[in-house]
Formats: structure tokens, sequence, C-alpha cells
């Protein structure tokens, strides 16, 4: 009976070096970041639509 060759998973392999790579190029915003800035991006468009009738 011949043996298996477990070799982990071989699909995924490419992704995992793909994201492994950290671009250096780009804005780094952390999590709080984000969450502040569509905070602030619904209240603007709330007082928005309060004073001028959107």
């Amino acid at each position: 009976m011949a043996k298996k060759n477990d070799s982990g998973f071989q699909s995924s392999a490419g992704l995992m070096r793909y994201f492994d790579v950290e671009n250096e190029k780009g804005l780094k915003l952390s999590p709080y970041a984000i969450i502040g800035i569509a905070i602030a991006v619904i209240v603007i468009v709330e007082v928005c639509s309060v004073f001028f009738s959107i």
C-alpha cells in the first residue's frame, strides 16, 4: 500500500506569500481612524440633510 505524502495545503501557499509581503508605500490607518472617519461622514451627511433638505 502506498503512503500518502502530507505536505500541507498547497492551494493557499501562493496567497500566503502574496499577503505576507507588506507594502510600505500605502497610507497606514488604524482601525479606530477608519471608524472615526466613517462616523464623521455619517454626521456630516445627517447635518446636511437637516439644514439643506437633501
